[in-house]
């Protein structure tokens, strides 16, 4: 008696299951697909759209933030290598030049007199004219 109380209750839960998965799988499939492919869509928006928003807030706050104020200030920077550059800062009226390699700064020398950089001219103008370079070989490219 039992035993067969046991073979009974193994056989209810398994046979109502199969019943269950059975019946609704083939109605709901399409749906079910079209849905949860629409719901995805729309979380996949939903994220983007919350990336772009938070971009375009930091760029307000940084805009509000004074500049004027900043204490040091990088006048030229030159690459040395791919992991050394030369860096001239200012702090307080007086230029520093500073040696930068993997995990160090150096302080090379104090300069007397303080570098004057031309005001219409940008202190990476290198970097424009390699940019220019590039472009123009590969417009020529294209044609």
């Amino acid at each position: 008696m039992r035993r067969a109380f046991l073979a009974l209750l193994a056989a209810l839960p398994l046979g109502a299951l199969a019943a269950e998965a059975a019946a609704p799988a083939t109605p709901m499939a399409n749906s079910g697909i079209t849905g949860q492919l629409a719901q995805l869509l729309l979380g996949l928006l939903l994220v983007v759209g919350l990336i772009f928003l938070l971009a375009w807030l930091l760029r307000r706050v940084q805009q509000i933030a004074p500049r004027g104020g900043q204490v040091i200030k990088i006048v030229a920077s030159q690459a040395l290598g791919p992991r050394d550059r030369l860096v001239l800062v200012e702090v307080g009226g007086e230029q520093i030049l500073l040696g930068l390699n993997a995990g160090r700064i150096t302080p090379l020398h104090v300069l007397a007199e303080p570098v004057a950089m031309p005001a219409g001219e940008p202190a990476s103008a290198e970097f424009a004219q390699h940019l220019a370079k590039l472009l123009g070989r590969e417009q020529k490219g294209k044609s």
